[in-house]
């Protein structure tokens, strides 16, 4: 998975230039959501408890490998647009980098070149394969 690649070489980068690791964790919302959340309705309990869990094992893993290495980690868990939620947490925290991991999916490969937050120009970004 590339999300954890680009983990271990984010948590590396703020070992060595001792600084707080920040890892956003998003849950990316399905267009049915959208179209069922305008008409009303919310996510499935059992969805949204899935999404739930699959958060707390990230953050469990983030911690324990942050604690290895030794670095400060903030993990941060997120819903909606990747996008949208990863420019608003590096505002937030005031982040002097974003690391990510490419997509693997086969028509997403487009996307990293063309990707918006690399893009918006407000940090370095690192896409990691």
């Amino acid at each position: 998975m590339t999300s954890l690649r680009a983990g271990a070489y984010a948590a590396g980068l703020a070992r060595r230039q001792r600084a707080r690791l920040v890892c956003v964790y998003v849950e990316r919302l399905s267009a049915m959501y959208g179209a069922a959340a305008g008409a009303g309705r919310a996510p499935s309990p059992s969805r949204t408890h899935a999404l739930d869990l699959i958060a707390a094992d990230l953050r469990q893993r983030a911690q324990e490998y942050a604690a290895a290495v030794g670095v400060q980690l903030t993990f941060v868990v997120a819903r909606g647009d990747p996008y949208i939620e990863l420019r608003r947490v590096a505002d937030e925290v005031r982040a002097d980098a974003v690391i990510v991991g490419a997509s693997t999916k086969a028509g997403h490969r487009w996307w990293v070149a063309g990707d918006p937050v690399v893009k918006a120009g407000r940090w370095p970004v690192t896409v990691v394969p």
